[in-house]
């Protein structure tokens, strides 16, 4: 009896072991690097784009990028970057533009195929004619309305998980046409240590 307990505890063990392992190539596989070969292509995607946007929240507070330009799991791709944040967290404008899409009437969120493209979020035009992103809003969570003109820093919305979402987050993303598209590329971002590219896995403190 006590042979048996000893196998099976050994093989909770072994268990245990394989699935931190795949958890480890899982988050390997999701990561972007910014190596040489990552900033060349950065570079080229920008065309020239050298603005730098403030992180989407209130100063002083500090959030976790759990998917980055390229990741894996649903940024294969794309340059976007997925904040890990709580229900009703303050969105604010990374850059000043006009309100172009606000969308807050939206009240579900999920994985299924049905919460594709049900997401609530606000899209703010740049005077360079770039358009940034800010996506799955809670319930009545855009706080400005299309026309309004917005300055970087302003408080426009409130987060939530709405759409194809599986967690609480903000997705921000900045593309040359007005509508979420493979027109995306990545941006600079002002943090602690100058402007740069956000990584995955990750905290960063809005300045």
């Amino acid at each position: 009896m006590q042979k048996d307990n000893c196998v099976h505890f050994c093989c909770i063990i072994g268990v245990m072991r394989i699935v931190g392992i795949l958890l480890l190539l899982l988050f390997a596989s999701c990561a972007v690097v910014q190596n040489n070969e990552f900033m060349a292509r950065a570079e080229s995607l920008m065309q020239g784009h050298d603005h730098v946007y403030l992180l989407p929240f209130e100063k002083g507070k500090s959030y976790y990028v759990v998917q980055g330009y390229e990741s894996m799991l649903s940024h294969k791709g794309d340059y976007a970057i997925d904040f890990k944040v709580k229900p009703g967290t303050k969105i604010m404008a990374a850059r000043d533009g006009v309100v172009v899409f606000a969308r807050e009437t939206n009240e579900k969120g999920g994985v299924g195929k049905k919460y594709v493209g049900k997401g609530n979020g606000i899209t703010i035009k740049h005077n360079d004619g770039t358009y940034a992103h800010y996506w799955h809003l809670q319930y009545n969570g855009a706080l400005v309305n299309v026309g309004d003109t917005v300055q970087q820093g302003q408080l426009i919305g409130l987060s939530g998980s709405t759409g194809f979402s599986a967690f609480p987050h903000l997705h921000f993303e900045v593309t040359r046409e007005q509508r979420i598209s493979r027109e995306d590329f990545p941006v600079l971002f002002f943090t602690e240590k100058g402007p740069k590219f956000l990584q995955p896995f990750r905290w960063y403190k809005a300045l």
